[in-house]
Order: C-alpha cells, then structure tokens, then sequence
C-alpha cells in the first residue's frame, strides 16, 4: 500500500468495458518525507477529490480481488481518504 496525492482526474472515450463507469484519478506518490516519488493511474473506490491525501494499492492483484476479478486490466485502486499522518 502506498500514499498518494489525487492530482488529477483521467477521461478517455475509448476503454475496457471494466472501466465503464469507473472514475480513473492521477495519483502523485509520496515517500515517508512527504517528497514526490513518481505517479500512477487508479481506479478511485472512495470519492476521492484533486488534493485529497489517499492510500493506494499499487498491485494487481490484490486490486483485482477488491472488485471479485481473477483477470482484468486494473492494476492500482485508491482505497481510503487519509485524514491524517503520524510519524513515530
């Protein structure tokens, strides 16, 4: 699991039928020091908005099995709104 920053939404007019009426979000990654490190596209399953703090998970398969699929074309899904970060 990873912590990302929506930083954006992704249309496209041509996808898997997967994606029908699934809301695609940029995520910008970041490290334990709050530093961009790198992007990916999920599918958001929380509402999440632009700017919204969020947990990712950034496997296949284990985004697969949140939506019940042995196979299909989805490799990273937000799962939760962070509110808050507290270091130890």
């Amino acid at each position: 699991m990873k912590i990302g920053v929506v930083s954006g939404n992704v249309v496209s007019t041509i996808n898997h039928p997967f994606f029908e009426g699934q809301r695609l979000m940029i995520c910008d990654l970041i490290n334990p020091s709050g530093e961009t490190d790198g992007y990916t596209i999920a599918v958001d399953t929380v509402d999440a908005g632009v700017g919204d703090t969020v947990l990712v998970i950034d496997e296949g398969n284990s985004a697969r099995q949140i939506f019940g699929l042995t196979t299909g074309p989805v490799r990273a899904v937000i799962t939760g709104i962070v509110d808050s970060i507290d270091e130890a």
